[in-house]
């Protein structure tokens, strides 16, 4: 448990001590005083450490305050340790904390774990008032909050509120554990102590290193007086005004293995200007998405400081709270499913790459999403077969946007005609565009998602054609078929590091490519019929290119594997799994062209 990262990166930080109610609590600032202060609250068993990575990137554009909580880190423990973790007694460390670093403004919290269960308690209580501009929440409820969602479920229960309180409280294993006596301490002075880092690093994904601190043991054995000193009386006796005074900001990992996401369905009662957030992630996000909490952290400030407006503040897509300031990009998104794709993540609020081997459909679609609800969009003109060129946009967006959070592989063309009579230049262009240009999209995008470790998505768009064999499509089918394949193998060796992926399987939608296909063995003048033939069939089916678009933002959400779009698609792969002598059968008779 080496300290030398963090201590390089918290080198800047000026440290001073405060003291209060018989400790002495060790504070560190970074960034200008003269800007607005953004004070970090960590949890159990943590010290201030935890928000190293934030508060790097914070600093900056904020005052970022950390501090070690009573009894944790270089702050001293109250004596004695029975009763001195009171939420009365940390409100007032906080109080004590601001005092000093902001004394004439008031500050926005961040809490995560019980620096969040605290920080519902010095936005909810009376004498902060006015001293507190905004509070971000993360996996840790207000006690109060929870003791009222408990009584309204066992005293109305149902079904679904008596699973809902099991399952809450199957989750909170820990919490019975830390009500032990002695135990804990030994537990973690002991063997527990020695094995968290790993323990973090195999179960919660915490890149290894210098995290945790050497303090580990003695602040999770002083820590556990957190629970013991709060949990059973405010679970017993709420208070009936913990009203946040404060904007808040939820943050919600969806993966949080301590907390149900079920804990906040009442929240809107409690903080009136609320905005929710979810997440990707597991319990210690501080560590694993820092990247993600100080982009959220900074447009939650921003827009609470002097009543400017967030910069996402237009999002008004339902995935507005999934992929807000997020960086997406999407290829093939000059028109149809892929335009479709970039409109419906700019609706949500994410800042849109736009790529197109057109440079003019390019910025057009770049433009419009930004007039949507896109905070940034740009537009890049590449053809996704051409590796360097792939390379060199891979450089330019890590290095001008940053690290893409979602990818969408869309770019393809069609290819229509019998297998003798598909050219092997027939075959190279197929497969350049679809299988290539997906390989090199999850090559160089996924390797960066890789390398940065704050996990992201991947969504190649094959085709219903990738298990549904025809005659009069050999090279497509098999190029998608490649896709699917690939999205498979990816799947299986991405998840580890939090990188989802998943394919895409359209079916008969109406847009553009049925006009741009190509069609072999045939002379022009046929092509030319087929084209028009085929998009009329098309457009007769009608189904548009919003509704994959909006299938590709909840299989990014949900993170699913494959996902068939339009019914025949659905039918098609039931049929590939339970009746593929019917499928094969089917794939025989001649097209309607």
């Amino acid at each position: 448990m080496t300290t030398g990262a963090d201590t390089e990166k918290m080198r800047d930080a000026r440290e001073r001590w405060v003291r209060t109610g018989g400790v002495e609590l060790c504070v560190a600032e970074l960034g200008d005083p003269e800007r607005p202060t953004v004070v970090l609250v960590h949890g159990y068993p943590d010290s201030k450490e935890v928000w190293s990575e934030v508060a790097e990137r914070l600093a900056p554009r904020f005052h970022v305050v950390l501090y070690d909580v009573r009894g944790h880190g270089r702050s001293t423990a109250p004596r004695p340790l029975r009763g001195g973790f009171t939420l009365e007694k940390l409100t007032d460390d906080f109080v004590a904390v601001i005092d000093a670093v902001s004394p004439d403004r008031p500050v926005h919290v961040v809490g995560h774990d019980w620096g969040s269960v605290q920080s519902w308690e010095f936005v909810t209580v009376q004498r902060t008032e006015g001293r507190i501009a905004s509070f971000t929440s993360m996996s840790g409820p207000s006690l109060d909050h929870f003791g009222h969602w408990i009584k309204k479920r066992m005293s109305r229960p149902t079904p679904r509120r008596v699973g809902q309180l099991l399952g809450q409280g199957a989750k909170s294993w820990y919490v019975y554990m830390l009500h032990t006596p002695v135990l804990p301490e030994l537990a973690w002075r002991g063997p527990l102590g020695k094995r968290w880092p790993r323990i973090l690093e195999r179960v919660e994904k915490v890149p290894a290193g210098d995290y945790p601190t050497p303090s580990l043991p003695q602040d999770a054995a002083h820590g556990a007086w957190l629970y013991r000193d709060n949990i059973r009386a405010r679970l017993r006796r709420p208070r009936a005004d913990a009203y946040a005074h404060a904007p808040v900001q939820l943050i919600t990992p969806s993966g949080d293995v301590f907390l149900s996401e079920r804990l906040y369905d009442d929240l809107e009662l409690w903080a009136p200007r609320l905005t929710r957030r979810t997440l990707p992630a597991k319990h210690w996000v501080p560590r694993t998405r820092p990247d993600q909490l100080a982009a959220w952290i900074s447009e939650f400030v921003t827009s609470n400081e002097d009543g400017m407006p967030a910069k996402d503040s237009r999002a008004t897509g339902k995935h507005a709270d999934r992929f807000g300031g997020q960086l997406i990009l999407v290829t093939g998104a000059g028109s149809g499913i892929g335009r479709a794709t970039a409109f419906a993540f700019a609706e949500a609020g994410a800042r849109v790459v736009a790529v197109d081997r057109d440079a003019e459909s390019a910025a057009r679609t770049a433009e419009m999403s930004h007039l949507i609800g896109a905070p940034e969009a740009w537009g890049e003109a590449v053809d996704v077969s051409d590796e360097q060129a792939m390379e060199k946009l891979a450089e330019k967006v890590a290095r001008e946007y940053g690290v893409v959070d979602v990818l969408v592989n869309n770019a393809g063309i069609g290819l229509s005609g019998s297998f003798l009579d598909t050219s092997t230049e027939d075959w190279r262009k197929v497969l350049d565009v679809n299988l290539w240009g997906v390989i090199h999209g999850c090559r160089l995008f996924g390797k960066q998602m890789a390398e940065r470790g704050q996990g992201g998505h991947i969504v190649n768009t094959a085709s219903a054609a990738a298990y549904q064999p025809s005659k009069a499509l050999p090279a497509y089918s098999t190029s998608k078929a490649g896709v699917l394949m690939l999205s498979e193998c990816l799947r299986a060796e991405l998840a580890g590091q939090g990188i989802g992926v998943s394919a895409i399987c359209p079916g008969f939608v109406n847009t553009n490519i049925t006009a741009t296909a190509r069609f072999v063995g045939v002379d022009a003048v046929e092509e030319k019929r087929r084209q028009k033939r085929t998009s009329r069939l098309y457009g007769l089916r009608d189904y548009p290119p919003e509704k994959v678009a909006d299938a590709i933002l909840r299989a990014v959400v949900g993170n699913q594997a494959v996902v068939p779009v339009t019914p025949e698609a659905r039918g098609a792969h039931l049929m590939s799994r339970f009746t593929p002598k019917a499928l094969r059968a089917i794939a025989r008779l001649e097209p309607p062209l």
